[in-house]
C-alpha cells in the first residue's frame, strides 16, 4: 500500500472517470447543434463554491465473500473549514449502498479493511477502530496507539495486523512518544544537517522516520485488542544511523500474513542525488534480516503487489541509475525459486500500479496512455497485453474474481464513481453516482481531441473544452494550461485539484490542454526527448499547438488568450514570458524563475542533474543557462499572477518572489498570492477556494471576460 503522506512524482494520482456502459473518448463527432451551448437555458456553470462542495470516492476494498465493498467518501466541509470523510457498503450484484460511518462535518474516517464478513475496521485520528456493517451499530476502539498509525491491513490466518507509524531509532511506539514528548521540552529549537536532504517535499528532516510493523490481533467474544508490535524494518544494517536511517515508501502484506514487502531507500549521504530505491522481503514469523530483492538494480522500485496465492511478488522497477522518469517494468520475483524475471519487458509505456487476477494468471496493470490513464492486463506466462478500458481515466483497480474488477472511473465531464468492468467483453457498469445532486444541471464540457505537427516533426496530442453557453457563431477567449512534470502528462479525468479544465471553461474560456515533448504516456522516447531541452521542444509544440487551435477553431479570439501553468508548467510560463507576447497574462504556481538557483534550492538533486546539468561544472552550467528563464528576464512584458507556498520544498518560495519582484521594479503589472501553510500543491480547501478567485479573476480581468456567475 502506498503511503500518502509523501506525495512522489508519480503521484498522484488524481481520481479520474466515469461513464456506465459505453465511453465516448472525444467529442469531435457530434454534430455543430450539439456542440452550440447557447440553447442549454438550464444549464449552470461549475463555479467555484459547487466545485469544492463535489464528494470524492476512494477505491474500494472488497469483502473476502467477493460480494460487497467498502468505499470512502469525501469532500469539504465549508462550515468547519475542514475535510469530512464517511465510509459506505455496496452490493457489487445489486448496486445497493448503505452509509455506515457518520458524515459529520470534520469527521475523517478513513483506511477501511475488513476484518471478517460482517465486521469492517478503519482509522480515525491515527487510531483503528471496528464496527459491524449493521449501520445502527456503533464504532469500537480496537487500538489507540501512543503514535499515529497509518496505513493499516489486516490478515485472518494469523490474525495479524499491519500499519506504518514513524519513530526514533531502536524505539518502540511508547518509547518514540515519550522521545517526542522529551524534544517538544527543549530549551532551543535547532536542528543540525551534515547530510544531503536536511528537508523533503513539506518536512524538514527529523530523527523520526516511518516504519512498517506488525502485532497480534487478539479477539475474544467481548473485546479486541492489538498485542505487542514488531518493527519489520529493525533488522535492517544502520537501522539506528541517527543522520539518515530507513524510510518506507509503499508496502504490502502477502494474503496469508507470513510476508510482507516493502519498498525503502537506503541511508546513504547520497540519498538527494540517488534514486536507488529497493525492495525488501521480511518474514512475519522469525523477524530476521529482510531479504534485498533488487541489490543489483540501481532505479527506482515501487508498488509491490503480492499474488492471490501469495507464492510470487510483483513490482514496479525502474532500472535507469538517477532518472526519475524512466520507464517502470513489471519485475516478478517468485518465493520458492528466489528468482527474479521481467514481464512484458519490451512494452513501451510505463505502468503506475499492479494488481493480480484472483486465479493468479493475469496482472492488471493501471497504465497512462495517450493521456488517459487505461487498465491494460498483462498474461503472466507469456507478457501477452490487453488494453481493457479505452478512454477517460482509471484507478483504485481492485479484481472481484477470475472475470471481473471494481475500479474508480472519471472523465474530463464525469466525476469519479466506482465501475465494474467485465475483462472479456470490456464493458463497464457504473455502480455509484455520488455527485448525482451537486452536479444536477451543472455544465460540464467534453474533450475534443485533436493532433498536430510538433517540434521534431512529431506528432503532438492535445484537447479542447468548449466554454459555458458556447455559440459557434461567437468569440470567446482561450485559456492554455501547461501540465508539470515536465515528464507527467495532462490526462483526460475529473481533477479535484487546481488544474481542471473545465472551471475555466465555465468561466467562458475555451481551454486547451497539450502534451508536449517529455509528457509520459507517448512512449519513452518521447518522454525522454528533452533532456538538456527544457525550453525548446515544449515550447516549440506550445506555440505550434496554438497555431493549430486558433486556425481551425475559429472562435478561438487569438486576441485574449493567457497561459496557466504548475511546477515545470510554471517555469513555461516564465519561459513563455521572456520569448513571446501573445498572452494577455500568465499565471505561474509553484514555478522556477532561475533554472541555477532553483538547482540548489530544491530538496531532490537527481532531477535536474538529469535533465540539465550541474552548475558548477562548465557543460552543465551551459544547459542550465540555456534553459534558463531568468537569462531572458529583461523581455518579460506580460502581466503575471505568481502563487507559491511558504513549504514548497521543491521549488522554494524565493523563485516566485523573485520574478514577481523584478517585473514590479520593472512597473510591470503582477501579483503575487503567498499561502504560509501550503507546500508544492494547494491541499486546504479554504485555500483551494481563494487560489481558483484569484487566477479566475486575473484571467477574466486582463482578457475583458464577463464571467458567468460572480467570481468574487
Amino acid at each position: 500500500m502506498r503511503l500518502a503522506a509523501k506525495p512522489s512524482a508519480l503521484a498522484l494520482l488524481f481520481l479520474c472517470v466515469a461513464l456506465s456502459f459505453s465511453c465516448v473518448c472525444s467529442a469531435e463527432s457530434k454534430t455543430k447543434s450539439e456542440l452550440d451551448q447557447n440553447q442549454s437555458q438550464d444549464l449552470r456553470p461549475l463555479d467555484i463554491n459547487t466545485f469544492h462542495s463535489l464528494n470524492r470516492v476512494g477505491a474500494p476494498v472488497i469483502s473476502p465473500d467477493r460480494k460487497r465493498a467498502l468505499f470512502a467518501t469525501s469532500y469539504y466541509s465549508h462550515d468547519v473549514n475542514r475535510p469530512t470523510t464517511y465510509l459506505s457498503l455496496i452490493d457489487i450484484a445489486s448496486g445497493n449502498i448503505t452509509q455506515l460511518t457518520e458524515n459529520k462535518p470534520g469527521t475523517v474516517s478513513s483506511n477501511p479493511l475488513w476484518f471478517d464478513d460482517d465486521t469492517f475496521g478503519f482509522l480515525r485520528k491515527g487510531a483503528l477502530y471496528k464496527q459491524d456493517l449493521d449501520p445502527a451499530a456503533s464504532p469500537n476502539i480496537v487500538f489507540s496507539p501512543p503514535v499515529p498509525i497509518s496505513n493499516v491491513a489486516y490478515r485472518a490466518g494469523d490474525e495479524l495486523i499491519s500499519f506504518v507509524a514513524s519513530v526514533y531509532p531502536n524505539a518502540t511506539l511508547e518509547e518514540s512518544a515519550a522521545l517526542k514528548r522529551t524534544e517538544e521540552l527543549r530549551k532551543d529549537t535547532a536542528q543540525v544537517y551534515d547530510n544531503l536532504w536536511a528537508r523533503h517535499w513539506n518536512e524538514w528532516m527529523t530523527l523520526e522516520k516511518p516504519n512498517v510493523f506488525v502485532a497480534p490481533l487478539i479477539r475474544s467474544e467481548k473485546t479486541w485488542r492489538v498485542g505487542k508490535e514488531i518493527n519489520l524494518m529493525s533488522a535492517l544494517p544502520n537501522m539506528s544511523d541517527p543522520l539518515t536511517r530507513w524510510s518506507v515508501d509503499d508496502y504490502a502484506i502477502s494474503p496469508l500474513g507470513d510476508r510482507v514487502a516493502f519498498v525503502v531507500r537506503a541511508p546513504n549521504s547520497n540519498m538527494a542525488y540517488s534514486t536507488k530505491v529497493d525492495v525488501y522481503l521480511a518474514s512475519t514469523q522469525d523477524y530476521c534480516r529482510p531479504r534485498h530483492l533488487t541489490a543489483r538494480i540501481n532505479g527506482t522500485a515501487s508498488m509491490p503487489t503480492f499474488s492471490s496465492d501469495g507464492r510470487r511478488l510483483a513490482w514496479l522497477q525502474m532500472e535507469t541509475p538517477g532518472y526519475e522518469s524512466d520507464r517502470n517494468r513489471v519485475y516478478l520475483y517468485t518465493m520458492a525459486t528466489r528468482e527474479s524475471v521481467a514481464v512484458a519487458y519490451d512494452w513501451d509505456l510505463s505502468p503506475q500500479s499492479l494488481s493480480w487476477s484472483k486465479d493468479d494468471k493475469v496482472i492488471y496493470a493501471l497504465t497512462p496512455n495517450r493521456g488517459r490513464n487505461l487498465i491494460h492486463s498483462i498474461e503472466v506466462g507469456t507478457g501477452k497485453r490487453k488494453e481493457l478500458t479505452t478512454c477517460g481515466s482509471a484507478g483504485g483497480v481492485r479484481p472481484i474474481d477470475e472475470k471481473s474488477l471494481l475500479y474508480v472511473y472519471s472523465s474530463e465531464n464525469q466525476s469519479g464513481d466506482i465501475h465494474k468492468l467485465d475483462t472479456a467483453d470490456c464493458k463497464p457498469i457504473r455502480l455509484t453516482n455520488v455527485n448525482k445532486e451537486k452536479l444536477e444541471n451543472v455544465f460540464l464540457s467534453p474533450a475534443e481531441d485533436f493532433w498536430f505537427g510538433g517540434a521534431q516533426g512529431d506528432r503532438v496530442h492535445g484537447w479542447m473544452l468548449r466554454p459555458f453557453g458556447f455559440d459557434s457563431r461567437k468569440s470567446y477567449p482561450m485559456a492554455l494550461l501547461i501540465h508539470g512534470g515536465p515528464h507527467q502528462a495532462s490526462t483526460q479525468c475529473f481533477s479535484h485539484a487546481q488544474w481542471n479544465p473545465n472551471m475555466y471553461a465555465s468561466a467562458g474560456f475555451v481551454t486547451v490542454v497539450i502534451n508536449f515533448h517529455g509528457s509520459s504516456s507517448y512512449g519513452q522516447n518521447f518522454t525522454d526527448s528533452i533532456q538538456h531541452r527544457w525550453g525548446d521542444y515544449p515550447y516549440v509544440d506550445l506555440m505550434r499547438g496554438i497555431d493549430y487551435v486558433t486556425t481551425k477553431y475559429k472562435f478561438v479570439d487569438k486576441s485574449r488568450m493567457v497561459a496557466l501553468g504548475g511546477s515545470y508548467g510554471g517555469y513555461m510560463v516564465n519561459w513563455l514570458n521572456g520569448h513571446t507576447d501573445i498572452f494577455k497574462c500568465l499565471v505561474a504556481h509553484d514555478g522556477k524563475f532561475s533554472t541555477v538557483s532553483g538547482f540548489y534550492g530544491t530538496d531532490e538533486l537527481w532531477f535536474p542533474e538529469r535533465d540539465l546539468g550541474k552548475p558548477w561544472e562548465e557543460t552543465g552550467r551551459a544547459i542550465l543557462e540555456q534553459n534558463n528563464p531568468e537569462r531572458f528576464a529583461a523581455n518579460f512584458n506580460t502581466p503575471t499572477l505568481f502563487v507559491h507556498g511558504e513549504k514548497d520544498f521543491r521549488i522554494p518560495i524565493t523563485e516566485s518572489l523573485g520574478a514577481w519582484m523584478m517585473l514590479r521594479r520593472r512597473d510591470i503589472p503582477a501579483r503575487l498570492v503567498y499561502f504560509p501553510d501550503e507546500d508544492h500543491w494547494i491541499n486546504h480547501g479554504g485555500n483551494s477556494i481563494r487560489w481558483y478567485t484569484e487566477v479566475l479573476d486575473w484571467i477574466t480581468r486582463w482578457t475583458n471576460t464577463t464571467s458567468p456567475y460572480a467570481i468574487r
